[in-house]
Formats: C-alpha cells, sequence, structure tokens
C-alpha cells in the first residue's frame, strides 16, 4: 500500500465562520513570520467578497498587508489537506477528522468599529501566532 508524500512544510488553515477578520489576522501573522516554512490558509462558511477596512488598517500598522487576503470557502478537503486546523470561536462548523490536530482560539469580537477596536484582538492572535510557529519550526 502506497502513502501519501510527505510534505516539506506543515500546513495550517485557521477558519473562522461569524468574523472572517480574525482568521485574516491570523493567516497574515503566520504567513508573515513564517515566509515559506508553512502552508497557510483561511476559510469561513461564506466567501469573502473583500477584507474588513478596519481589519486591513490594524494590519498596516504592524508591517503586514493583508488586503487582498480574502478567506476562502470552508471545505472538507481544506480541512483534510492542513496538518493543523485552527478554528476561532466556530469549533462547531468545522469538520472533523480522527488523527488530525485542531485548535480552538477562543477570541473576544471587536466591542466597536474601526481600527481601536481590532488592535487588542491583532495583539493576542499575533502572541497566539508566534507560539504556534514555535511549536512548528524547528
Amino acid at each position: 500500500m502506497h502513502s501519501a508524500p510527505r510534505r516539506a512544510h506543515p500546513s495550517v488553515l485557521f477558519v473562522c465562520v461569524h468574523n472572517a477578520g480574525r482568521s485574516q489576522m491570523a493567516a497574515g501573522f503566520l504567513a508573515h513570520l513564517a515566509g515559506d516554512r508553512v502552508e497557510v490558509r483561511s476559510a469561513g462558511s461564506a466567501p469573502a467578497d473583500s477584507v474588513n477596512p478596519a481589519v486591513v488598517e490594524a494590519m498596516k500598522e504592524v508591517g503586514i498587508d493583508i488586503s487582498a487576503r480574502t478567506p476562502k470557502l470552508l471545505t472538507v478537503d481544506a480541512v483534510q489537506a492542513s496538518d493543523v486546523v485552527i478554528t476561532m470561536g466556530c469549533g462547531d462548523a468545522c469538520p472533523v477528522f480522527p488523527g488530525k490536530r485542531y485548535l480552538d482560539w477562543q477570541l473576544d469580537d471587536p466591542a466597536g468599529q474601526g481600527a481601536d477596536a481590532v488592535r487588542p484582538i491583532r495583539d493576542e492572535i499575533e502572541r497566539r501566532v508566534r507560539e504556534l510557529l514555535d511549536e512548528l519550526v524547528d
């Protein structure tokens, strides 16, 4: 029996159903910090047409442009193709497969509108992404 070839780099899928900005921020941070050492994707329950301008602004403040990083539609294939699946407040909406690593990052929603409301969540996401990167990459 042949097994599928192992990818050279781990693959991470961020899933956020209700607030796509969180998965966009997380994917943006991980892609920025990991470079080509990690394959990064984000997905939601519906395809996004655009990125929240407040999220784009808050990320630009830390030198990361996510203006083109819209999450894709969540599919079974996307979950199966990922080594690590990180749900962000929507674990019950994500298909689960035995043996795969799942993490649930509970994050508060912004208390208001605009970049001021997004910054605390951005900073918490950055902290968690840095911890994740330490685990994924030697």
